[in-house]
This record gives C-alpha cells, structure tokens and sequence, in this order.
C-alpha cells in the first residue's frame, strides 16, 4: 500500500501543478483578449472622431452642434482646453 500511496500522492501533486499552469495560460488569454479589445476601441474612437471632425469641416455637423456635445461630454480640465471650453465648477 505505501507505493500505491505515494503514486497517488505523487498524480495529485502533479495535477495541482497543472491545474496552476493552466490558470496562468487562461489569465493570460484573458489579458491578451482584453488587451485587444481595448485596442479595437481606441480604434473605433479614432476614426468616428475623423468623421465627425471631417463632417464640420463640410458644414454637415455645426461647430456649435460638436461644442455642445463636447461640452456635455468632456469633465477633464485639459481635454476641455482643446475645445475652448471653461473649467467646470468642482461640485
């Protein structure tokens, strides 16, 4: 019974490794995953400013019409100064 004992102690061990090796390979997928989402989103944020921005170059959308939405949307103090915008009051 002691050899029996020992293999079985032995697989047990060697499954608690490979259960710790897999969690790593899964976190690391999901960084990668993550990662490449947050990339996609950048992306997309990209380009749907360039055709906001081309469209007020065109005249479709009003400067006044993408300031309010700037307004409305930026909260930081040093994004606001791209768009000319005052400071917030802290509240």
């Amino acid at each position: 019974m002691p050899k029996l004992d020992q293999q079985i102690s032995t697989l047990q061990d060697k499954l608690t490794q490979l259960k710790q090796r897999q969690q790593r390979v899964d976190a690391r997928k999901q960084a990668l995953d993550a990662h490449r989402e947050r990339k996609v989103l950048t992306r997309k944020k990209i380009l749907v400013g360039g055709i906001v921005l081309a469209k007020v170059e065109r005249g479709e959308i009003d400067t006044e019409q993408l300031r309010a939405w700037a307004d409305q949307a930026l909260n930081r103090a040093d994004d606001r100064a791209l768009f000319g915008l005052p400071m917030r009051d802290p509240a």
